[in-house]
């Protein structure tokens, strides 16, 4: 997994255009399915776009990453909003350095989320399988588990629509795919251009990212969350409500305790 060091930095303007409003959408159309929680972790919360607004609207929420740099990015980002300082003494929001393989919280939550392909992430089977089993012992009973990841063609696609470039006036990249077919797990290389600072606006600063995620199949994923023990698996497509088929691009969970 990438650490997101010097990426952290420049990750919000890099995403400016995801669909962070339709995750939550997402989320609170399952929990007014399945039950609103007050308690939530959010895994791989990167620098806190979904955690930030469940926070504001109510929500006390855990924001779990590996990368320090990205929660560092996250804390800055609460601090600045109108709310935000009140609402961490309240404690309504805990910023968490953890590997989602050893999460561990304090007491059991109402939903544990995970949005924008973290899942993907894992590359071992034993990867995925303790992720379950670790966050089905985090959760109270009956509380729900959303999480969503690429399809396998999804990462296909990725392959075959290489490369993509990003351009604008203060951070650009060029990224570029290798997909291992067999273990369908692709290794995504981005050179990133960031503008050096304000005073010297045409000097740019180049880094090298590599990132490498995996897809699994479906029917594999939903197997091994009945097995970690819970007892509704849902599969969804793409934001909707829609049993998921070979033609999405993004699969949705809900897996209930």
């Amino acid at each position: 997994m990438s650490s997101y060091r010097k990426f952290a930095y420049v990750y919000d303007e890099l995403m400016e255009e995801m669909p962070y409003p339709d995750w939550i959408r997402f989320a609170s159309e399952a929990w007014e399915r399945y039950g609103k929680p007050r308690t939530v972790v959010e895994l791989g919360c990167g620098t806190g776009s979904i955690t930030i607004p469940l926070v504001n609207a109510g929500y006390e929420v855990i924001g779990m990453d590996l990368s320090a740099d990205m929660l560092a990015v996250a804390r800055s980002k609460m601090e600045q909003t109108p709310q935000g300082a009140r609402l961490f003494e309240q404690g309504s929001v805990r910023w968490v350095q953890q590997d989602m393989r050893d999460l561990e919280v304090p007491a059991p939550v109402d939903s544990v989320i995970s949005f924008c392909d973290c899942i993907n992430y894992l590359l071992e089977e034993e990867d995925i399988i303790r992720t379950f089993t670790r966050t089905y012992e985090a959760l109270k009973p009956g509380g729900t588990f959303l999480f969503d990841v690429h399809h396998p063609n999804t990462l296909r696609r990725y392959e075959e629509e290489q490369p993509f470039v990003w351009d604008n006036p203060s951070v650009s990249y060029i990224w570029t795919c290798d997909l291992d077919e067999a273990r369908l797990e692709i290794e995504h290389h981005l050179s990133i251009f960031a503008r050096a600072n304000e005073q010297h606006s045409n000097l740019y600063q180049r880094f090298e990212e590599i990132h490498v995620q995996r897809a699994y199949d479906p029917d594999w994923m939903r197997l091994e969350l009945q097995k970690a023990g819970f007892r509704e698996v849902h599969c969804y497509a793409d934001f909707e409500w829609v049993e998921a088929e070979d033609d999405a691009a993004r699969l949705f969970f809900v897996a209930v305790k």
